[in-house]
């Protein structure tokens, strides 16, 4: 069977439906809790069924598997209802709320021997992945230095609109969340485990917003190697983005957000060739009129669309058995467990104000 149902009408829409379909997957439902909305979204997006009940959706003949784009609170018990089900589950991030709650939702889909993994897409952006396989490869020599940083205007306005549950940490809001959890998964992908953290989590715009819309991070990592991670959403200048990771020999970097990766040594600068396995699918957004709010905007760029799809292929090759993607492999709820404890250690040095060790 390779019937899907995807909880969640924003990005689960926006992304999922349209990368689970390009994979292969037939999409059965759409999971929302307001009905006349999943309704829209249901038929905007070509899905034929809308439900408000995640029980009813997992009910429905032929499902195989879910996937999870709901308010990172919810995600726990989301997953533990699939589980229960027996259904496979693709689950976003940031995976819980804190590690404890993700190892519970772990050690339950390891028993119950489904396929679990984590929505952290960009392992397969291709200039990422790119600079991953050039640093594992040896092209900078031993990483000592890197530099994860993105300024973006996309949360300054006062105004902007985002849900309620995106502007309450409690509810795993806030922009370390969304985005710092991606971060750290590619640094980890890249150059390795985090045993600990200095960090500042910031409230850079005039919101009444509870969140947190930037963050600075200084990641000591297993290897030696030391990391800045630092962004922000509510930046009014033009975007600031620079990946970089500077080694004993030489230094590796992406141009922007493209999949343009470059070394520099001593023999001068050269742009890496990209192998084909690396290649993805376009930018492709959702169609405009389903962009309403600042947040839908937001996560309906459509730079994902083409990561996300191979994401689906190796998720549908791990249920039918068939032989995955070239290229790199994906994240499971056991990585999901050590980005959640890197957030942790985030959260607790930027609360107590001195460094905070990773730990799970």
């Amino acid at each position: 069977m390779t019937g899907v149902v995807v909880a969640g009408t924003g990005f689960g829409c926006y992304t999922h439906v349209r990368a689970l379909r390009a994979a292969g997957f037939d999409v059965l439902a759409v999971v929302g809790r307001d009905l006349e909305k999943t309704r829209t979204r249901a038929r905007a997006f070509g899905v034929p069924r809308a439900l408000t009940a995640f029980d009813e959706a997992l009910a429905l003949d032929d499902v195989a598997a879910v996937t999870i784009a709901t308010p990172p609170a919810t995600h726990a018990a989301l997953v533990m209802s699939a589980v229960a089900a027996g259904k496979h589950v693709l689950c976003e991030k940031p995976f819980a709320l804190d590690t404890a709650e993700a190892e519970k939702v772990l050690a339950s889909s390891e028993e119950a021997g489904i396929v679990h993994l984590l929505g952290t897409e960009f392992r397969f952006d291709t200039g990422q992945a790119l600079l991953a396989q050039a640093v594992r490869d040896g092209a900078v020599g031993e990483p000592r230095l890197a530099l994860f940083l993105l300024h973006v205007p996309v949360l300054a306005a006062p105004d902007a609109e985002i849900p309620a549950w995106w502007a309450d940490p409690a509810q795993g809001g806030g922009w370390l969340g969304a985005h710092g959890s991606q971060v750290i998964d590619q640094v980890r992908v890249t150059l390795g485990e985090v045993v600990s953290v200095d960090a500042s989590v910031l409230h850079v715009g005039r919101h009444r917003w509870k969140a947190d819309d930037g963050f600075v991070a200084h990641l000591r990592l297993a290897s030696g190697a030391t990391v800045l991670m630092q962004s922000t959403a509510a930046d009014w200048g033009p975007p600031l983005i620079e990946t970089r990771v500077v080694g004993t020999t030489g230094s590796a970097s992406i141009d922007g957000l493209s999949d343009r990766v470059f070394v520099t040594d001593p023999k001068g600068t050269r742009r890496l060739d990209v192998p084909l396995e690396l290649r993805t699918g376009d930018p492709s957004p959702p169609p405009p009129e389903t962009l309403t709010t600042t947040y839908e905007a937001m996560i309906g760029h459509g730079l994902d669309l083409g990561p996300y799809t191979r994401l689906a292929e190796h998720f549908l090759a791990r249920i039918t058995g068939v032989q995955a993607p070239a290229g790199p492999s994906p994240a499971t709820f056991l990585d999901g467990v050590a980005d959640m404890a890197v957030l942790d250690a985030i959260r607790r040095s930027a609360s107590s104000g001195r460094t905070a060790s990773v730990t799970s």
